[in-house]
């Protein structure tokens, strides 16, 4: 366990966030907990994480001593600004530069700088997000290299040595449940199927095995292929404790 001024997690209520949060609880000493709402179209998603948080806290007790505050930053700016089917009522659909328009430009980019002004305010060290290389639509703030060059910048202008950490970056959706698993049994990943939250549309009338959705949108479809090759025994990547 590493002890070193603790961890900042970007946490929407969704599996990805969800399973980063389980990593941090187990690797640091202090672990709080952020999430943004900036008018997104699955804004639901927010509504999951008390239950997550409170989840967490039963499977474990040294998770339970480690979680601490949480906050949600309000950025309707960002939703204002972005005309994507994230933001409005519009079909999903991929547009004419390839990326789906599900894309909102400059989120993670804000969502890690917001989290970083925070992690300086509350002596944090590690800011922890759920991007992803592997199984993603493509999204260029998602990306490595982004996630690298954004920590050059904050650290250079908050004059801070911020770790910008995203444990999911070379797994897939499949290994990603399988870190889960692997985090905190089968108890984290039945807590992840019935209260974390994926669908874009923010529809949790109908249960499946993954858990709730659409099923059909993007998203839904990347958590259900997922699951279903980790209940298979098939996934890539497999991610380090």
């Amino acid at each position: 366990m590493a002890h070193d001024a603790g961890a900042l997690v970007l946490f929407s209520g969704g599996q990805d966030s969800a399973t980063c949060l389980a990593w941090a609880l187990e690797r640091f000493a202090t672990v709080e907990t952020v999430g943004f709402d900036y008018g997104q179209r699955h804004r639901i998603e927010l509504d999951c994480r008390d239950r997550i948080r409170d989840g967490l806290k039963a499977l474990k007790p040294a998770w339970a001593e480690r979680l601490g505050e949480d906050r949600t930053i309000g950025l309707d700016a960002l939703g204002q600004v972005s005309d994507t089917a994230l933001t409005r009522a519009v079909e999903i659909e991929t547009q004419a530069s390839g990326l789906p328009n599900t894309f909102v430009p400059g989120r993670n980019l804000i969502f890690l700088t917001f989290a970083a002004a925070l992690a300086y305010r509350r002596g944090l060290k590690h800011i922890v997000g759920g991007m992803c290389e592997t199984d993603y639509s493509g999204y260029p703030d998602c990306r490595d290299d982004t996630i690298k060059a954004l920590q050059v910048a904050v650290n250079l202008g908050m004059d801070r040595r911020f770790v910008l950490e995203t444990p999911l970056m070379w797994i897939d959706k499949a290994a990603t449940w399988r870190l889960a698993e692997e985090l905190g049994g089968r108890g984290l990943v039945d807590l992840i199927v019935e209260d974390s939250h994926t669908c874009y549309l923010g529809e949790r009338g109908r249960r499946h095995d993954w858990g709730f959705g659409c099923g059909t949108c993007p998203a839904c479809m990347l958590r259900a292929e997922g699951y279903r090759r980790f209940q298979a025994g098939d996934a890539d990547g497999i991610g380090e404790i």
